[in-house]
């Protein structure tokens, strides 16, 4: 593939990221607390979880390893932030979320397969094969964006990690059903896990500086802020005592 393809399929990615955000308000995708029967038929939520996050790890493992310019430069950092978070997503946090009765339809593991295959591969693809080697050269590792970057990458992934602990201890053992989740950023917004991680996201496409990275932004962004609503609506829906100045996923703005 050359750059222009990757270019021009990755400028109709993005299209296709606003297209979702936009139908997102009005079609709540159905797992986790909003599961739904109608959708089809059903699976375990931890093999779920599994299967939708571990195309990311796998792809970019694989671009990392036998990608022809992946340690010609210092793209491997990259490789590394990227590697982290999806080690931990698709392989940690399915282990450590409690077993529920509430699965997740067939379809919706296989969409965010779909989803996660492209991004992976357009981004390991792009860093692997086609990004200039002088682009992450040694001065890039001091440049104001990559330093900018590298803390938005890391304050969001331990802002995640955080607000999903939190929400894994919520109900003790033998406990059903749900709670108000309460202190850390959980004071401000609804959903401070999906804030952590539009951050994180953020920050790694201002470290990269590529049109496969902002993509992958805009897509976190599109995915991710039409469901905090979701959460809001419905902790706003089920709990009569709700904090109602909280914000749904940026603290004090929406």
């Amino acid at each position: 593939m050359s750059i222009t393809t990757l270019q021009i399929f990755t400028s109709l990615w993005i299209l296709i990221a606003l297209i979702v955000h936009v139908t997102m308000f009005y079609v709540t995708a159905p797992f986790g607390r909003h599961t739904s029967e109608k959708w089809g038929v059903l699976i375990d939520n931890k093999l779920g979880w599994m299967l939708m996050e571990l195309p990311s790890l796998l792809i970019m493992a694989y671009h990392l390893v036998w990608g022809s310019q992946s340690f010609s430069s210092y793209a491997w950092v990259l490789f590394g932030f990227w590697i982290l978070h999806y080690f931990h997503r698709s392989l940690i946090y399915p282990l450590r979320i409690k077993a529920t009765p509430k699965k997740m339809p067939l379809v919706i593991a296989m969409s965010a397969i779909l989803f996660n295959s492209v991004n992976a591969s357009l981004n390991g693809y792009y860093l692997a094969e086609l990004a200039p080697l002088k682009k992450y050269s040694q001065a890039w590792l001091s440049s104001p964006h990559f330093l900018l970057g590298i803390i938005l990458f890391m304050v969001g992934f331990a802002i995640n990690l955080r607000s999903d602990a939190i929400l894994i201890n919520l109900r003790k053992p033998g406990e059903t059903g749900y709670k108000i989740p309460r202190g850390f950023l959980f004071t401000y917004v609804s959903s401070p896990n999906l804030f952590g991680e539009i951050i994180e996201w953020t920050g790694f496409a201002l470290m990269a500086w590529n049109l496969p990275a902002l993509s992958f932004m805009v897509w976190t962004f599109a995915n991710l802020v039409p469901r905090a609503k979701n959460h809001h609506d419905w902790y706003l829906q089920q709990f009569s005592d709700y904090p109602r100045e909280r914000k749904i996923v940026f603290p004090f703005l929406y």
